[in-house]
């Protein structure tokens, strides 16, 4: 039997002084830890963001001077005339041989990528071509070169290190894709996209996909990873060899906008 003056209650005791600094300790640590996540997500996404963009567009624009001083060390060497040319060669395209491995040797010109959008092309498709300011587009060097009977395969990033092939999603059939060498333009027309695993190397052979014929077409085929952000897959975009303009009849008139930059009026 309870005292009756004794209160009774449901209520718990109050924490002790020991009891409440363990408790503000507890959430110092979790603030602290959760401060810090917080911090970290913000870093990864802005260097994400100086990747995917900014380093893209530094590389971008390296890439594209590097296309130029090509084109104008071209230029320097033979007399153009004063209006772009009209109408394409009817003699058979030059070919040149293959160069040392990642020295540059053509320029890639796609309008459809951008009114001014020139890269330079080198041998090899390793990171010191891949990656590199200067560079950005590689050739396979199993593969044709501009204007030969074959496959011409190039490989380059979608994204980062300059992104040159971010946008190869976009080409539409018919679209122009040119080759600038020293010896003149090639004009190659866009066909169609596939899509194969990392490992589909037969995108490069001779005849696309096809390891049992001989060709005899002249092909250029443009490879890099897909979707955006994952190299989960490759993008392939397939052309057809069209026409060849000599450096000394002058530029395409398609293209005489981007030729300009470096001397061709």
């Amino acid at each position: 039997m309870r005292p009756y003056n004794q209160r009774v209650t449901d209520q718990p005791a109050a924490p002790t002084r020991v009891e409440r600094r363990r408790t503000r300790k507890r959430l110092n640590v979790v603030g602290v830890l959760g401060e810090l996540l917080i911090t970290g997500g913000v870093l990864v996404l802005l260097f994400l963001g100086w990747q995917l963009w900014f380093n893209d567009i530094v590389f971008g624009a390296s890439q594209g001077q590097a296309a130029e001083e090509l084109s104008e060390q071209w230029e320097g060497s033979t007399e153009t005339p004063d209006k772009p040319a009209v109408q394409p060669s009817d003699s058979d395209p030059v070919v040149m041989d293959a160069p040392k491995e990642n020295v540059a040797f053509a320029n890639l010109i796609v309008p459809r990528l951008g009114v001014d959008y020139k890269r330079p092309i080198a041998e090899g498709v390793s990171t010191t071509v891949l990656n590199q300011s200067t560079l950005g587009t590689g050739h396979y060097p199993s593969t044709a070169m501009p204007g030969g009977v074959g496959n011409f395969a190039l490989s380059a990033h979608r994204t980062a290190y300059g992104g040159s092939f971010h946008n190869i999603n976009q080409l539409v059939i018919g679209d122009p894709i040119f080759v600038e060498t020293e010896d003149g333009w090639y004009k190659y027309v866009f066909r169609g996209l596939e899509y194969v695993k990392p490992n589909g190397v037969g995108v490069i052979l001779p005849v696309p996909q096809q390891p049992e014929l001989q060709p005899t077409q002249r092909m250029i085929t443009l490879t890099t990873c897909n979707p955006l952000l994952s190299s989960a897959e490759r993008i392939i975009a397939y052309g057809l060899f069209d026409s060849w303009y000599p450096r000394e009849g002058g530029a395409p008139a398609e293209i005489s906008g981007v030729a300009s930059a470096a001397g061709v009026r």
